[in-house]
């Protein structure tokens, strides 16, 4: 007898091991496709640019921010707080960059575990095989692609799985109900504190507990409560030891339910997020259309459960049109509801203590952590989200799976009701396998949604970015106008028309567009913030505006007037500051630009740009050390800083500062590490390899430089200049030939190009040519004016040589080298006249004349460019430089009078 029970025993452990191994197997193959997925819709924000993912960002940091990195207590903060969570995403960060694969991965490996979890708190309320059936259907069901294949539905994974270990937890805590595992109650309490932190919604879980304690634990209906309530009230005796037990496990778990949610309020500021009716357009109505339509929103999300079909990455906007009326018929799906609901509490009320139980479980599962998000206590930021159905789905699964287990027992064909929850099952799989691909990429994923719903702006309006992206502005043109005709007050779609107009180059169309969309926002109300009235986003369109007629420089006062704008309706508003800062700088106020800046460092003194912003009014005003050390704190603050890098790079460089070339050489390497391979990059690595004489680097940068520019100027010149000083003047002439076929009026090219002439071609009237264009664009050019007379003697026309020296030094009268070659032709004239001497001496006499040593200069100029996307995060500096102290020209043996020389071009 004990051999068989043995034996039994040994059966059903391998029979759950089987379970345990298929319910893995079906959720990660399920999901396996979702791999090759990148990162789409909110992956966008939340990872690729949170920078609180970053190694380089304090860790403490995911504590004070919200869920895509803004600080929580700002107004345009989201609110929603998930630490644990971007701390998962920090780690996949850690490892392996913005790789999605990795993030994939993890978002399937907690969804497998979650589907374990379950497995194992169904096999406590449930048949081996209706546990079984439960987690297959929970594993499989495609309302879940959301939260899985969606990399941020990682807030709900992860929060299912503190979830369903506390609800564990619990349960063996509770074991007895005369007595309490501690441990175990710690556990509970513990887990519910990482599930809040992991996603708002996990907090309910400890009014799951409570009700278990109630109905389960206690076995008590509402009568006993009624009793236990009437007896407390009536009697002093102290309570009973399985009383006493139960009390203080409730307070307990409530109590800390109820700090967290006090923690939770003192956290986000008690202040609500901004959302604006096109998020939730309920919301904004009034009674009845807005309780209308919210309780017709409990049907939508009860349909998409029992029959997941049509899915789609957004139902904001006009989706679900408003329930007006109360003849609407669509209030009958309300009804309809509300009466199975009804009929599943009245069952579960009649019913014996055993389903009496399981109902409680399978509804307090389904209800309470839908409860948050179902906009009957407070509007939410969504008219429905797949992904909120993630934990409620396990009480939908428990029922259906009980539901099946009793027909399974009544029912004589048994095999009918196994091949019906098969035939669900596997298409379910189906299903989830194929809306996988829909979250390829972000076009794929936004125009299924349009399959299902047209009515809805947003995702004509994301298509559209999808397009954008990949800069195809035309047919991105044409969602942004359908969303605009879908939304005609869609403030956000008129601004996508304008801005893609923008980058069409279609600049009169692109203002209309901006100007229309700011006609859209809302007036002041008298007596009220305005901030709190209008969407962060919304806000853009100022900036979007003022930056496109800034592109007119007899407009920019008026820019400047609507960043003034912007300011005034939001004080906190940083980008205005920072945009503004750019105009006054072009309008030549950079006091008044320092000012601004450093009232955005009041507002936000962690921010890169105002910092980097702040070293370009100091560049402006000339003071260097005061530019890179601003340039430093941008890097300290965001060290990937692209700006920063390259011109606190080219401020060293320019410094001379030695010890600090290595810094220079350093932040321009990371750039080309980060794929940053502009030609100015290349360029200034030259730049630095030049100065530090190393000839070969230099000449690979900027023939780098030019590869990627062809007419870039200063590379052009000064790589011609360094092979010409390298002895390889030859080499330097097609360069030189390149840089004056696309900047013919180049006067230091064309001085460069005559002394090859002159001194390696012998080409005197190829080097009179371009000295005589010199002149021609600048007469009083003393280094053309000074190498025409070189080229003179060399033809032996001194007379003509006499008047050009005599011309230079009316121009230049203090220049002593001048006055010296003079005076040696002069001289020369004198002795042609009077003695008849051979020129081999007359040569020789010459060919002493040394040239004057030319003398170290340095001029820095800066001129601001602006950052083509509008609304631009900070402004860019542009350095020229022009560099001297190079070897003089050598000139041949029948030259008497030195060539000036030219200087290196920055």
């Amino acid at each position: 007898m004990k051999f068989e029970m043995a034996e039994e025993t040994h059966v059903k452990s391998n029979y759950r091991l089987s379970h345990f191994a298929a319910v893995i197997a079906v959720s990660f193959i399920c999901y396996y496709n979702a791999l090759h997925c990148g990162f789409v819709f909110d992956d966008i924000s939340a990872i690729r640019d949170n920078k609180d993912l970053r190694p380089s960002t304090p860790l403490l940091n995911i504590f004070f921010n919200d869920f895509w990195g803004t600080p929580i207590h700002k107004e345009h903060s989201h609110k929603s707080y998930r630490p644990l969570c971007v701390l998962t995403f920090r780690i996949n960060y850690a490892l392996h960059q913005l790789n999605p694969w990795g993030y994939h991965l993890f978002n399937i490996i907690l969804h497998v575990l979650v589907c374990v979890l379950y497995l194992r708190m169904c096999q406590l309320f449930l048949p081996a095989t209706a546990s079984f059936i439960a987690a297959l259907l929970f594993a499989v069901h495609p309302i879940h692609t959301e939260a899985v294949t969606g990399i941020v539905g990682r807030a709900e994974i992860l929060s299912s799985i503190f979830f369903l270990l506390a609800f564990l937890s619990y349960i063996k805590c509770s074991k007895s109900y005369l007595n309490t595992d501690r441990l175990q109650l710690c556990l509970c309490l513990f887990f519910i504190i990482c599930a809040t932190l992991s996603k708002e919604q996990g907090i309910t879980v400890a009014g799951v507990c409570f009700l278990y304690e109630l109905f389960i634990v206690q076995k008590l209906r509402f009568s006993d409560i009624l009793q236990i309530l009437q007896v407390f009230s009536t009697t002093k005796s102290s309570p009973s030891p399985w009383l006493r037990n139960m009390i203080v496990r409730l307070i307990v778990i409530t109590g800390t339910a109820v700090c967290l949610l006090i923690a939770r309020v003192k956290i986000m500021g008690a202040q609500l997020p901004v959302f604006t009716k096109f998020d939730n357009p309920a919301a904004a109505s009034t009674f009845p259309v807005r309780q209308l339509t919210y309780n017709y929103l409990l049907p939508v999300n009860a349909w998409l459960l029992l029959f997941p079909s049509d899915l789609c990455c957004d139902w904001t906007m006009g989706t679900i049109p408003l329930v007006e009326s109360i003849f609407d018929l669509r209030n009958f799906a309300t009804l309809t509801f509300y009466c199975v609901l009804g009929a599943i509490v009245w069952v579960a009320l009649k019913a014996d203590t055993k389903h009496f139980q399981l109902l409680s479980v399978s509804l307090s599962l389904l209800v309470l952590p839908f409860l948050p998000a179902s906009n009957l206590f407070f509007p939410v930021g969504f008219v429905v989200a797949e992904r909120i159905l993630y934990i409620p789905s396990m009480g939908f699964c428990l029922l259906v799976a009980y539901g099946w287990n009793l027909l399974y027992k009544k029912l004589g064909k048994k095999g009918i009701v196994v091949m019906l929850i098969s035939v669900v099952i596997m298409f379910h799989s189906l299903k989830t396998v194929l809306r996988n691909n829909d979250w390829v990429s972000e076009k794929e994923i936004f125009a299924a949604g349009l399959k299902v719903n047209k009515r809805n702006a947003k995702l004509y309006n994301n298509v559209g970015h999808a397009l954008e992206s990949r800069g195809q502005f035309k047919e991105a043109l044409e969602y942004f106008l359908q969303a605009a005709v879908v939304q005609a007050d869609d403030i956000g779609a008129h601004m996508n028309v304008g801005r893609t107009y923008n980058n069409l180059k279609m600049y009169n169309e692109a203002e209309t567009a901006f100007w229309k969309a700011k006609n859209l926002l809302p007036r002041a109300r008298p007596g009220k913030a305005y901030q709190a009235r209008i969407a962060p986003s919304h806000l853009n369109v100022f900036l979007n505006l003022a930056n496109l007629i800034s592109r007119n420089g007899t407009r920019l006062e008026e820019a400047d007037a609507l960043y003034r704008q912007a300011i005034g309706m939001r004080a906190d508003y940083i980008q205005a500051y920072i945009n503004r800062g750019d105009i006054l700088i072009k309008l030549n106020r950079t006091t008044e630009a320092q000012e601004v800046y450093e009232k955005a460092l009041q507002l936000d003194n962690k921010n890169p740009d105002i910092y980097y912003n702040l070293g370009v009014v100091y560049l402006e005003q000339s003071k260097l050390s005061d530019a890179l050390t601003y340039f430093d704190k941008a890097l300290e603050l965001d060290p990937e800083h692209e700006q920063a890098l390259m011109n606190s790079a080219i401020l060293i460089q320019e410094s001379g500062n030695l010890q600090k070339r290595k810094t220079a050489y350093d932040r321009l390497y990371k750039l080309l590490k980060k794929g940053k391979t502009n030609e100015r990059i290349y360029f200034n690595l030259g730049m630095l390899a030049m100065d530090d004489k190393e000839v070969q680097l230099a000449e690979k940068w900027f023939k780098k430089a030019i590869e990627m520019k062809k007419n870039f100027r200063s590379a052009l010149f000064n790589l011609a200049l360094l092979l010409s000083d390298d002895h390889r003047p030859l080499e330097a002439v097609p360069f030189l030939k390149q840089l004056l076929k696309h900047y013919p009026e180049h006067i230091k090219g064309l001085i460069l190009l005559g002394d090859v002439y002159i001194n390696h071609l012998k080409d005197l009237d190829a080097a009179q040519k371009c000295y005589e264009k010199i002149l021609g664009l600048d007469p009083t050019n003393i280094q053309a004016i000074h190498n025409l007379c070189v080229v003179y003697v060399e033809r032996g026309l001194l007379q003509y040589a006499e008047a050009c020296l005599l011309k230079a030094v009316s121009l230049a009268p203090k220049e002593e080298y001048l006055l010296r070659h003079l005076a040696i032709v002069q001289a020369r004239i004198r002795k042609q006249k009077g003695e008849d001497e051979s020129m081999s001496t007359k040569s020789s006499d010459f060919s002493q004349v040394q040239p004057s040593p030319s003398s170290m200069t340095k001029v820095f100029q800066s001129t601001l460019q602006q950052v083509s996307s509008i609304p631009s995060s900070s402004i860019e500096l542009s350095h020229n430089i022009v560099y001297s102290e190079s070897p003089s020209v050598q000139t041949s043996s029948q030259v008497q009078l030195p060539i000036d020389n030219v200087t290196i071009e920055r």
